[in-house]
């Protein structure tokens, strides 16, 4: 009788957790909390969207891939057939950066910071300014080991790819934010 009462109070833990696992992840989900990378489908207010970035940027790959998940919006190759078209204000060449962040007692670099800034804005195929120029900076801190180089070359590269994906969801949010009585008022009058 022991080990039957024994399984019996296991059970009871098993789906005590399993209820409280399952009220934790509802909660979290009623709040808006989504896990990094899951996509997080934002409702973007245009049938069809224009990205102002050369195809085989990895940041223009990147947002036409979470425009074209949130299911509703139609990434265009001509500004003039969409709803809404995204700017991007800052020089392509300067939106990583890498600076010293700290050194070591004998002046060599210890910790770098790495640094992803965009600049964009989002205007109709009128060139009406539904969002006006908004700047997003990320920054991550890595060490640094010169004799690791190549494992650190490898963690610089995820590091700024993770602030990608970050960028991308901020810019995503911002785009879900712009109201479509905006829109509204732009149509024509009768």
């Amino acid at each position: 009788m022991t080990t039957h009462s024994g399984k019996h109070t296991n059970g009871r833990r098993s789906v005590g957790k399993f209820l409280l696992a399952a009220a934790l992840a509802s909660t979290l989900s009623a709040c808006g909390f989504h896990l990094r990378g899951d996509g997080g489908h934002y409702r973007l207010p245009f049938p069809a969207m224009y990205v102002g970035l050369p195809e085989s940027s990895p940041l223009a790959i990147d947002l036409k891939r979470n425009i074209r998940a949130n299911g509703s919006t139609e990434v265009v190759g001509d500004p003039k057939l969409a709803d809404g078209v995204i700017e991007v204000l800052t020089d392509p060449e300067k939106t990583r950066s890498k600076s010293i962040l700290s050194l070591n007692s004998n002046g060599r670099v210890r910790e770098y910071l790495l640094t992803y800034t965009i600049q964009f804005r989002v205007r109709d195929k009128l060139g009406n300014e539904l969002l006006a120029p908004t700047q997003i900076s990320l920054n991550r801190p890595i060490t640094f080991n010169e004799t690791q180089l190549l494992a650190k070359e490898q963690e610089e590269a995820l590091l700024y790819k993770d602030m990608q994906t970050d960028l991308v969801q901020q810019m995503m949010r911002r785009m879900a934010a712009i109201k479509p009585v905006a829109l509204m008022s732009m149509a024509p009058k009768e």
